[in-house]
């Protein structure tokens, strides 16, 4: 048995690498060698977002809170809302964040595949959010 007390790892600020505008995430497990998946809660900024990605084993989305958006690649843009689960199918691009106008918290899981859990790739612009949005 393992106990991670909250409060025990910082909140880390999200890479501007990966993300566009304020992220918070608060890492809850990471894969090691007893577990493949690994979680985070994340807090995305009214506007915020993450850049393209995929997971090479999928990733599971829980909206704890706010108004969030989502989109898979040539897929229309979805709105979240606390208690929405969202799962992405291996290899499946998407990207997801908070709304333009508000906040949106999500617990993200994860699997590990060959020491990866995720691949980034370019960011959604400004103009590629507002057209989603407006859609």
């Amino acid at each position: 048995m393992e106990i991670t007390r909250l409060g025990s790892q910082p909140s880390v600020k999200g890479p501007e690498d990966w993300f566009t505008g304020p992220v918070r995430i608060n890492y809850l497990y990471q894969p090691n060698g007893h577990r493949r998946a690994g979680a985070a809660e994340v807090t995305f900024e009214a506007g915020s977002r993450t850049a393209w990605h995929t997971h090479p084993l999928g990733q599971t989305l829980i909206v704890l809170s706010g108004i969030g958006v989502v989109q898979r690649e040539r897929g229309a843009i979805e709105e979240l809302r606390p208690g929405d689960i969202v799962w992405f199918a291996r290899g499946e691009k998407h990207w997801h964040g908070a709304s333009a106008t508000m906040a949106m918290t999500h617990f993200a899981t994860q699997e590990e595949l060959d020491g990866k859990v995720v691949d980034w790739m370019e960011k959604v612009s400004d103009e590629q959010y507002q057209i989603a949005l407006s859609k």
